[in-house]
């Protein structure tokens, strides 16, 4: 089983040469794949699409040091899957509670566009991480892509589950919401808001609770 990429993963040639790259320009920066972060008896599984160039590309973590990070890291300290102060910085101290972060596609993609051959090629990793959760209980998508991917991780068809923010579906032994992406054109828009994206992570947090009771 092997849920996380070696640092200098060579499976998808595009994304190495683009990491190699941002090796030159920023030799400082994470620039690898981005390993997933949080709890491994967790319950809750975050997948998100790809690590972005300015975020977890530069610094190593999920979702952190880019304008998604802020939204996410936030909805996940007010619904209690995270503790400590979220501050863009992989040393800021936030610790992840009963939650786990993963992206689909663990490199970053030029333009945030993984192609589906790069999603193909990176998805066994997915699969071991999933398998390696073995609390698992709910995953929250966020995107379609993401949703697809882990549709397809997971041996299911598309029709599966729709497309749409607020879908939720059981899939096999999960349950599975999806959201909106939280990135800055989607917020910034208008198309998810605070609220939206926080009930989405309430309704994970019912499940999740209910998860506990039984396991108790």
């Amino acid at each position: 089983m092997t849920p996380e990429p070696s640092r200098d993963c060579p499976l998808c040639p595009r994304l190495v040469a683009y990491r190699q790259e941002n090796r030159h320009q920023n030799p400082d920066w994470w620039n690898g794949p981005a390993p997933s972060f949080g709890d491994p008896d967790a319950r809750l599984l975050v997948a998100g699409l790809a690590p972005g160039r300015t975020g977890a590309n530069r610094t190593g973590r999920p979702f952190t040091g880019d304008g998604a990070g802020v939204i996410l890291y936030e909805t996940l300290l007010r619904t209690g899957f995270a503790t400590g102060t979220y501050d863009a910085r992989p040393d800021d101290g936030l610790e992840l509670v009963d939650c786990m972060i993963t992206n689909a596609v663990r490199c970053a993609p030029p333009l945030n566009k993984p192609l589906p051959v790069e999603e193909k090629t990176c998805r066994p990793f997915l699969i071991d991480r999933l398998a390696a959760l073995p609390r698992l209980k709910v995953i929250v998508t966020l995107g379609d892509v993401s949703r697809k991917s882990v549709l397809k991780a997971l041996g299911a068809p598309a029709s599966a589950m729709a497309a749409g923010h607020g879908v939720q579906a059981r899939v096999g032994p999960y349950t599975l919401i999806n959201s909106y992406h939280c990135s800055r054109l989607n917020t910034n828009t208008g198309r998810l808001t605070p609220e939206m994206f926080e009930e989405i992570f309430q309704r994970a947090k019912t499940l999740v609770e209910e998860k506990r009771a039984d396991d108790d």
